[in-house]
């Protein structure tokens, strides 16, 4: 079984490789290592782990944390596979496939945030590109668009379906190439969407936007 484990490291050397220690020691075996930020109150890493068969996930959480210093941020099951889409990889995607870099990047951008779904909408609402696993937005009243610039979104809020409140859901928003279209991005179970990953949607989106209408013009 694959888990998400978001971490909070302090700003000191060594602290990555004692929690790696201290995992492998608890049987975890370390797919993959992302830097989600970096601040003054330190590093924010997700941790791609698997267990052994019997293995329990709280393991994870009292480990990492038996390093002093270290605090878990969320721990979640991970069903996408260790073969990730990242950022410079849908990069090169959008760049050699212009014609269909608005699916591209609704597609990739699951496998780039470790979110569950995205869709690209209008005002309507109309779903313009949906990837696997999209809930069905088509009746879902947005009355967030048009959108001026990238924002968080509270699944609180009244426009939102009430079950995404108990699922957990983050929810992520950006606008491609104009205001009346934005890419809506969800994430089931946490972890909170930070500055840095929003500012990443936004640039994605905006080289989406600006690859298809470049071929658009071609």
């Amino acid at each position: 079984m694959s888990y998400l484990l978001r971490v909070v490291l302090p700003d000191r050397p060594g602290m990555l490789g004692a929690v790696a220690t201290a995992l492998g020691r608890a049987g975890a075996d370390i797919l993959s290592l992302d830097v989600v930020e970096r601040g003054p109150d330190g590093a924010v890493d997700d941790l791609l782990v698997t267990l052994p068969p019997g293995g329990l996930a709280d393991t994870l959480i009292t480990t990492a944390q038996s390093v002093p210093g270290v605090v878990v941020e969320s721990l979640r099951p991970y069903y996408g596979g260790s073969d990730l889409h990242r950022d410079l990889e849908l990069v090169e995607q959008l760049a050699a496939h212009p014609v269909a870099g608005l699916k591209l990047l609704v597609d990739g951008l699951p496998g780039v945030f470790r979110a569950a779904w995205a869709v690209l909408v209008a005002p309507g609402p109309t779903v313009l590109e949906a990837s696997p696993g999209a809930p069905d937005l088509e009746r879902l009243a947005m009355p967030w668009l048009p959108l001026p610039s990238g924002r968080r979104l509270d699944p609180r809020d009244s426009w939102a379906p009430e079950h995404w409140r108990a699922l957990g859901m983050e929810l992520l928003a950006a606008p491609v190439g104009r205001p009346d279209r934005a890419v809506l991005l969800g994430r089931t179970g946490g972890p909170r969407f930070r500055d840095s990953e929003l500012l990443r949607l936004v640039h994605l989106a905006g080289i989406a936007a600006t690859v298809s209408a470049a071929e658009a013009l071609a």
